[in-house]
Order: structure tokens, then sequence, then C-alpha cells
């Protein structure tokens, strides 16, 4: 079955992009960091991986030092929505349905917001930075806004309240907050940064996390 957000976060398409903000710490600075991160390479070609409604690539594509940006994604909702949103950059955007399971084209940059989370384990999320290593041109990068979680319950228990103190501070209860956890869980698995940090270098990577709010970051993978 293709992934669905309606379906894996039970919320109408439609209010995505707002509710996200209430849900995610720092989502505006996250994909500022995120975007100015690809920006600094001056690529040709990004690929966003899962992209969603397009708030990276929109993020992205109002940096000029960035060319085309190409959103990949399964959920044809969320697609139209960024098509529409997308519509004023013309040419340089474009529209792929396709998981990033699929082997990739060459290009300049990989990209991804809160959606490699999706991947159930280390060994498969490496798989992926593997074929976006083989993939990126020399100089190349992999940039990923997205969610890690100590292995350990003692590591973890703050960053979850990090996270509920957000929710709650844009009136969400404390009970509703926690409960967004448990249910996410049924899709979402939040790696050790140490683990994804290891396994990037180990394909070939220089990997570093150059933003975080709580357990939301970005972290910047470059191919030399």
């Amino acid at each position: 079955m293709a992934h669905s957000v309606r379906r894996h976060l039970r919320l109408e398409i439609d209010d995505y992009d707002a509710t996200i903000r209430r849900w995610i710490p720092g989502y505006e600075v996250m994909l500022s960091a995120a975007a100015d991160a690809v920006a600094a390479i001056r690529p040709e070609h990004v690929v966003d991986l899962g992209a969603g409604t397009g708030g990276l690539s929109e993020a992205l594509l109002e940096r000029p030092e960035i060319g085309m940006v190409e959103l990949l994604d399964v959920d044809d909702e969320m697609m139209a929505r960024a098509r529409a949103r997308l519509e004023r950059f013309g040419d340089r955007v474009r529209f792929t349905m396709r998981s990033y399971d699929a082997p990739f084209e060459p290009c300049d940059a990989f990209t991804a917001s809160l959606a490699l989370h999706h991947i159930p384990t280390l060994e498969a999320k490496a798989a992926l930075f593997a074929r976006a290593f083989a993939a990126l041109r020399p100089g190349g990068v992999l940039v990923n806004a997205d969610c890690n979680m100590p292995a350990d319950e003692e590591g973890r228990a703050p960053l979850y309240r990090h996270w509920a103190d957000h929710q709650m501070s844009h009136g969400i209860s404390e009970e509703v907050a926690y409960a967004h956890f448990t249910e996410w869980a049924g899709e979402d698995t939040y790696l050790p940064l140490d683990d994804e940090i290891a396994a990037l270098r180990a394909i070939g990577f220089e990997a570093e996390r150059v933003w975080n709010d709580g357990p939301i970051g970005v972290t910047v993978a470059r191919k030399a």
C-alpha cells in the first residue's frame, strides 16, 4: 500500500501545512537551515525525497543559487497540493510520482524533510544513503531534516518532553501530545543520530548535524 499522509496522520491535506507547525518544533527554521545548506553548493539539480506538499521544495526554490528542484513522492494528494503551491516557479520545478526506493539518476543534491523516518531500519536507511551517494556528483550533498531519538529511554524522555511542550504551546493538551507519539510510532522510526551519522560516514560521506530543536534536526552529508 502506498504511503498516505491522510491515513497516517488522520489529517486533511488542506490542513497539513498549518498543523505541521503546531506539531514540529522549529519547523520554519528547520526548512530554512536545510535550504541554506543546499544553496551553499549552488546545485543545478536537487531531488526532494518524499516531498509532500512542497514545503522544503518551496524553501529551496526561493534560493536563487539553486537551479531545478525535482519532487519525488507517492502520495498523489500531497503532490497535487505541491503542484499548486509551486506553480509560480515554472520550469524550475519537476514532479515525479515515484518511491525513493527506486534507482536515482545523477544529481547535485538530495533533500528530505520529515520523510526518511518512514524507513523502518538502519540497514534500509543505509541502503538509501548508499544509492544517494552513488548518484551524487562530486561535491554534492544529502540534506536530511528529521527526528532522531537515542536508543535508551533515559535519553529519549527529555526530548519527548521538549516535543510535547512545543505542542502544548500551540494549544494541544499534554495527553494528546503524548498520544501523537504513540500513534505515529505505527509508521515512524526515529533512529539514534549517532547511528545515522556513522552509517553516512561508513558509505563515504562527510556528515554532521548542523541544526536542531530538541529531537528535530538537520543533518548535512557531503560527497567529497
